[in-house]
């Protein structure tokens, strides 16, 4: 049963079909002149689909594919960079003049020397203003001015020389973009800027040209102030291709029409906690003596090596290392070949003195199959999750700033804003599913960039993915898991998120997606909370250890929505009385409302927030719905046996393990001291049959093929049985 998408209707039937006659036209120039004249279409605002004529449109890509071969920084400029930022005829919402011919006529003599994009730029920032007088000057009619009009009077402020200097650039097929925020920092005032791509995007102001090249300018103070989750002071490029983002213009603050990219973080100075550093000294009974050692986190990965000093040199003089206050480490040397390090310490002093006798030997993890104590099994967990971090560390930060990875054929992009100060056991993680369905991904684009404005956690990073397809199912197609996965474990190892806080909803399409994934992934999630959606098929018993909330109009009629939320909040009810300690929830039916629940269900953020995860429940119940998993909290199925339908119930009953229902041979139970005792042995029972006592083993192997699969140190077990 699909979600009904009626509400789409009357939004498709107002958007235009493209200019065919343009599109037609474009053909001329092969395949890659029809691609860039429907890439100019789809992303080109309602109003100039109406307004401009099939010339204009023909003339504007004509000469920028003439630029492209022209001028030879054009010619290495990739499609998708040609596309988003030489190829539009416009920048902001300024009227649409056909300034391109003009500007390449009077901009190719200046330029006809240079060698490099960079050079050609700085030229026409030097060059350019002065050919056409015009400058600086706050008696202009507008703001958004467009060149025409800027040169008639000889004047116009930072976003009408932006618009200028974007477009003679892109008139020489240099790629260009206006760059801006809506409000510095400290409330003094908007600005606009340029930005051009050489190898990578460098800033000038537009008639501010500097001798020192690009990169300087006189706002930089102020921009590396912005702040990149605050709309109003955070920093934007502008973009051809609508991305979910929009620029701000203040002289239009209620448009959406120009699409943009948030780049603070290129202009902010990256915050990172103050680091100091501090000296050490080794001795060996009372003599200062010379020895090679190491800086290791707590757990014992490898930070710096340094060597202590001894002799003539002065007692002062010693290796000084870079920590950051308030972190834990170790120092470790080698003794007589083997390592041995000190307790974990905390330095608030400039020198420390290590005394060979204070030291004990460093665990030993190169045997995968030795056993290990409950505290070395747990020293091994961190180790070993930070080694594994270290290997993707590179590519998951590059993930992060873009805001975007792939997974297979599937692309995932998340909006995001941070709420509150981070608590000392770490931040929150609200994963929040927009609305939308079987639409133009223009529409699908829309909805996801409204979610990101309708929810306030007190505390936490806030994050609205975009769905990677753009089909009714689109939360709860079978690459949502791992990608959601993928995602929660950059957040909590890069940016400070407790993965015992991750947070799971969704309006709409988005909680139709609640309704599925929260069951079949509620060992990742901390609470779920699903606004006006439909569970099509979905079950409930995976939620036994996730608290669930269950928001609804009472008019929202649309494939009965409304009934069917009365009977799964009943069905839920019901589970819960028959195991009181399970199934905790929450279910608002609100009276007289459709769809639209007019943000009533936000009570659903505090109500969530109350929960902390528990990766090791006493009893799970497991189901396989649609999209099948091989482990579900602290059981693993043999590869193969994992079936759409089946159910698992497994309990710890004293020293006993009791698994019950559709148990394949070889079902792993997945053990830790967070779930039972593992120095003593246990029994194990399969359907009230199969029974044996065993006593497991904790070992690196166990932990090492666990953070394998999910890099999740909190569910990281330690010990592995195998039923029979």
């Amino acid at each position: 049963m699909r979600t009904a998408t009626l509400f789409l209707s009357s939004v498709l039937c107002a958007i235009a079909a493209p200019t065919d006659d343009f599109i037609s036209e474009a053909a001329k120039h092969g395949a890659f002149g029809e691609k860039a004249a429907r890439f100019l279409v789809d992303n080109m605002p309602p109003s100039d689909k109406e307004n401009l004529t099939v010339k204009f449109l023909t003339e504007n890509l004509d000469l920028a594919i003439k630029a492209r071969a022209k001028f030879p920084w054009a010619k290495h400029v990739s499609e998708e960079i040609f596309l988003n930022n030489v190829l539009p005829y416009a920048v902001f919402d300024e009227p649409r003049d056909p300034w391109r011919a003009d500007f390449m006529a009077k901009a190719t003599p200046l330029v006809k020397d240079a060698k490099t994009t960079s050079e050609a730029a700085q030229i026409l920032n030097r060059d350019f203003f002065k050919l056409i007088k015009t400058h600086y000057h706050t008696d202009r009619k507008r703001t958004n001015q467009s060149p025409k009009e800027s040169i008639e009077q000889g004047k116009a402020t930072c976003t009408g020389l932006s618009i200028i200097l974007v477009d003679v650039c892109r008139a020489v097929g240099i790629p260009a973009r206006a760059v801006g925020t809506p409000m510095w920092w400290n409330k003094s005032g908007n600005h606009t800027w340029v930005e051009i791509w050489d190898k990578g995007w460098h800033f000038m102001g537009a008639d501010e040209y500097d001798a020192k090249g690009l990169n300087h300018g006189w706002f930089i103070h102020n921009a590396s102030k912005a702040h990149s989750d605050d709309p109003m002071h955070a920093i934007y490029a502008t973009s051809w291709k609508l991305d979910g983002c929009n620029f701000p213009m203040v002289w239009s603050p209620q448009s959406a029409s120009v699409g943009g990219v948030n780049v603070t973080e290129s202009y902010t100075l990256k915050s990172s906690p103050v680091s100091k550093t501090i000296g050490v000294r080794y001795f060996e009974g009372n003599y200062r003596t010379v020895r090679k050692g190491s800086l290791t986190t707590k757990a014992g990965f490898v930070l710096a090596e340094f060597e202590t000093k001894a002799g003539t040199a002065d007692l002062n003089d010693t290796p000084r290392i870079s920590i950051t206050p308030g972190n834990s480490y170790r120092l470790r040397f080698d003794i007589e070949g083997r390592p041995h390090e000190t307790e974990p310490f905390r330095s608030s002093d400039t020198i420390i003195d290590i005394h060979s006798d204070d030291l004990s030997p460093v665990p030993d993890f190169s045997d995968e199959n030795t056993p290990l104590s409950e505290k070395d099994a747990a020293r091994a967990i961190a180790f070993t999750y930070e080694t594994m971090l270290a290997e993707q560390k590179v590519k998951r930060a590059a993930e992060m700033k873009a805001k975007t990875f792939k997974m297979g054929d599937m692309t995932m992009r998340w909006l995001e804003k941070t709420f509150g100060d981070a608590p000392a056991d770490g931040r929150s993680l609200w994963i929040s599913m927009h609305g939308g369905g079987e639409a133009p991904e223009q529409i699908n684009t829309q909805q996801w960039q409204n979610q990101i404005r309708l929810y306030q956690p007190q505390e936490g990073i806030y994050i609205a993915p975009r769905a990677p397809t753009d089909k009714w199912n689109m939360w709860h197609q079978e690459h949502i898991d791992p990608m959601f996965a993928h995602l929660i474990e950059s957040m909590v190892a890069l940016r400070g998120v407790n993965p015992d806080k991750v947070y799971l909803m969704g309006y709409s399409a988005g909680g139709d997606g609640v309704w599925q994934v929260a069951p079949r992934m509620a060992d990742h999630f901390a609470a779920a909370a699903m606004m006006a959606g439909h569970p099509n098929e979905a079950q409930l018993f995976g939620l036994r250890n996730l608290p669930f909330a269950i928001f609804m109009g009472d008019n929202d009629a649309a494939v009965n929505r409304n009934k069917v939320a009365k009977e799964k909040s009943a069905e839920i009810a019901d589970l819960h009385k028959a195991d009181p300690e399970g199934y905790v929830h929450l279910s608002r039916i609100y009276p007289g409302l459709g769809h639209w629940m007019n943000l009533q269900d936000a009570e659903g953020v505090p109500w969530m927030a109350k929960f902390i995860r528990n990766p090791w429940p006493a009893k799970i119940v497991w189901f396989q719905d649609d999209v099948i998993h091989h482990r579900f909290y602290w059981l693993r199925l043999p590869d193969g046996t994992a079936e759409k339908g089946k159910r698992i119930e497994a309990e710890i009953v004293g020293r006993t393990i009791r698994l019950t229902g559709d148990v394949p041979p070889g079902t792993q139970i997945l053990l830790s001291d967070k779930l039972i005792n593992l120095d003593e042995p246990i029994e194990i029972s399969v359907n009230d049959k199969a029974t044996f006592t065993t006593k497991p083993v904790r070992s690196i192997k166990t932990i090492r093929t666990a953070l394998q699969e999910r890099l999740d140190p909190s569910a990281t077990p330690t010990a592995v049985i195998a039923c029979p």
